[in-house]
């Protein structure tokens, strides 16, 4: 698109070039290219089975592409574990709720921001000292920015297991924030809410993307068409494992190979009747 080409390399935080995912004889991805701009919001859509979230797990290692180059802020990352990529700044949520039950809220959001800890395993036994200090600010820094963003003060003591599901998607999107990430991929973040706690997830995506304090460039993965619509800066659509448009919403909305990846060529020729 020309808004793409008038960007220099210093403007994309993620460059994703020929990237091929197959399992066995199904060929998941074939030949992904895109680009994610730094402070935007980008969302990726397409049909079941489309690739969208092989693509999100290539991008944060729980996936070897047999081909391609993924490039993370200039640096190629393909050999990174997901640990690795987290500790450049690469967070994630997943489809289904990936959280601790047994765990209270507070402790489930400071299992995201243990790369961020500093002491030593001998300090951090007897929890003297600049442990106790550096628990005393982290701990700050989850009460204050965190959990007043979600809105989640008064569960913050609440075993996250004994919650409703909309409370435990803001638990898991509080636990990424907790590492302070650069990219925030979000994989369906939408899926299984109620109308009013959609309104309030895609509130948070916007403040997490645009408040001065945060300014994550999110990567979306959502089939709530309306709010991609909404939110996105940019979008990409996947359909077999091909990318078959990137563009800004207006221009995938009503584009025809989009339409069709949706309706189906017969469905597509009678709404042009």
């Amino acid at each position: 698109m020309g808004e793409t080409n008038t960007k220099t390399e210093s403007d994309f935080l993620l460059e994703i070039e020929d990237l091929h995912m197959y399992f066995g004889k199904v060929r998941a991805l074939q030949g992904i290219n895109l680009k994610i701009h730094k402070g935007e919001i980008h969302s990726v859509i397409g049909p079941n089975g489309a690739g969208k979230t092989v693509m999100m797990n290539c991008i944060n290692g729980l996936y070897s592409p047999q081909k391609g180059t993924i490039t993370y802020e200039g640096r190629k990352i393909n050999r990174l574990r997901p640990y690795q990529r987290a500790a450049l700044g690469m967070a994630r949520t997943f489809q289904k709720v990936e959280v601790f039950g047994g765990l209270t809220v507070l402790d489930n959001i400071r299992l995201g921001r243990h790369l961020h800890y500093k002491s030593g395993i001998l300090s951090g036994s007897i929890y003297k000292g600049k442990t106790s200090k550096e628990e005393i600010e982290h701990r700050g820094f989850i009460e204050e920015q965190i959990i007043d963003l979600l809105e989640i003060q008064h569960i913050r003591h609440k075993p996250v297991g004994m919650l409703p599901y909309g409370l435990q998607k803001r638990v898991e999107l509080a636990r990424a924030l907790a590492l302070e990430p650069k990219l925030l991929i979000l994989d369906e973040p939408l899926a299984g809410l109620n109308l009013e706690e959609v309104e309030d997830m895609a509130r948070f995506i916007l403040d997490i993307n645009e408040e001065e304090r945060w300014k994550v460039t999110c990567l979306l993965v959502e089939h709530d068409m309306g709010v991609v619509m909404d939110l996105s800066d940019h979008v990409f659509v996947l359909n077999f494992g091909n990318l078959i448009i990137d563009g800004t919403p207006a221009e995938v909305q009503n584009h025809p190979e989009v339409i069709k990846a949706y309706l189906g060529e017969e469905d597509l020729y009678a709404t042009r009747r």
